[in-house]
């Protein structure tokens, strides 16, 4: 089974934030969806992570400094 977009999972993320503010859910299944939640903000965690670090990678100089250039470039 294929991973999840990072956009997939905020939108599964969103709808299960806007099933548990509704109320309109049983203790045990707004538990389910919590914990289903925890494990979808994990994985954005993750996913931003790791794209923070290649944007690192991407940017870092000759010396392996990192280069701070505006996110826009050249205006």
């Amino acid at each position: 089974m294929a991973e999840k977009t990072f956009e997939a999972s905020m939108q599964e993320l969103e709808a299960i934030v806007s099933g548990l503010e509704a109320g309109d859910v049983t203790l045990d299944k707004s538990l389910e969806l919590f914990e289903k939640g925890i494990k979808l903000a994990k994985s954005c965690r993750k996913k931003l992570d790791e794209a923070e670090k290649k944007v690192r990678i991407l940017t870092a100089d000759e010396n392996g400094g990192i280069k701070e250039e505006d996110f826009g470039g050249d205006k």
